[in-house]
């Protein structure tokens, strides 16, 4: 994470990080050297702590779903000939490509929890 154009701080997995502030109106930067996200502004009116949460716009269950997903449509594939099927299971990888390098704003999100 990225403060004002000039702090850095790393974010460890399932860790909070508290990060002193010392101007009003902070912008705040993700990136993980490839994305990057909007610049947030934090606006402080009556609240001193934020807290947010980094995710990705890919989530546990939509890779589950996809791999299941690629494994029914290959396989049917597969036992019945059609190759048209067999190509619908690249579809998931083709959705995840699109978000990770095409869509690479909003791959890494900071939400509010």
């Amino acid at each position: 994470m990225i403060l004002n154009d000039q702090e850095i701080f790393p974010l460890p997995v399932d860790e909070n990080v508290i990060i002193p502030v010392h101007k009003n109106n902070p912008k705040i930067v993700l990136t993980d050297g490839y994305h990057i996200t909007k610049p947030l502004e934090l606006i402080y009116h009556h609240l001193n702590v934020y807290y947010f949460k980094v995710v990705c716009v890919v989530d546990d269950f939509q890779l589950i779903a996809g791999l299941a997903i690629m494994i029914i449509f290959y396989s049917l594939g597969l036992l019945t000939g059609f190759f048209l099927l067999k190509l619908f299971a690249l579809f998931p990888i083709i959705y995840f490509l699109f978000y990770y390098y095409i869509n690479r704003n909003n791959f890494i999100q900071i939400r509010p929890t």
